[in-house]
């Protein structure tokens, strides 16, 4: 035991010393492979496209089973709906009813979705699967084609609901 406890302490000094060994700096292109987000103004949007029609098609199979059929939940959140009930008591927050802008909802799927495979999702997979839930949530026509342009200017029902914060270091 006490041998083990030196050549364990030899190790730690010794990783100590050449720092722990593991590890590189972050090159450009790494950096930019990481750097996926997307502001509320559109910024950082990819090119591509994608229809509601895709869209459905891409729900059908890759989302219903956690998000219901037509996005009412079950067993996962429920993403449809909820529109007039965020002043009442049991408000229902769905992408329809709170979220603030549409490109949010495009940086969440292509970060986060579909849960067994985050970022699995090519760029016109994300905008049809955005196109689609917009379209169920009656934000956008049947005939919908999402893009880095029409993403940004899809006005939210919720998109006054929220306050911006006032102090100048957020800007």
């Amino acid at each position: 035991m006490r041998s083990l406890c030196i050549l364990l302490l030899a190790a730690c000094t010794a990783a100590r010393a050449d720092g722990l060994g593991i590890g590189a700096p972050a090159s450009a292109d790494l950096v930019r492979a990481w750097n996926i987000d997307i502001a509320p103004d559109g910024r950082g949007l990819p090119p591509g496209e994608g229809s509601v029609a895709k869209g459905a098609q891409l729900f059908a199979e890759r989302c219903a089973a956690c998000h219901g059929r037509g996005g009412e939940g079950k067993p996962e959140d429920r993403l449809t709906g909820g529109q007039g009930t965020l002043a009442s008591s049991t408000p229902v927050k769905t992408v329809g009813s709170f979220w603030p802008y549409a490109t949010t909802l495009f940086d969440y799927v292509r970060r986060a979705m579909p849960f067994n495979a985050p970022q699995s999702l090519g760029n016109e997979e994300v905008y049809a699967l955005v196109a689609y839930l917009l379209y169920l949530n009656g934000v956008v026509g049947a005939d919908a084609v999402m893009d880095a342009h029409s993403l940004p200017t899809t006005q939210m029902p919720n998109r006054g609901g929220f306050i911006s914060d006032p102090r100048p270091d957020t800007r």
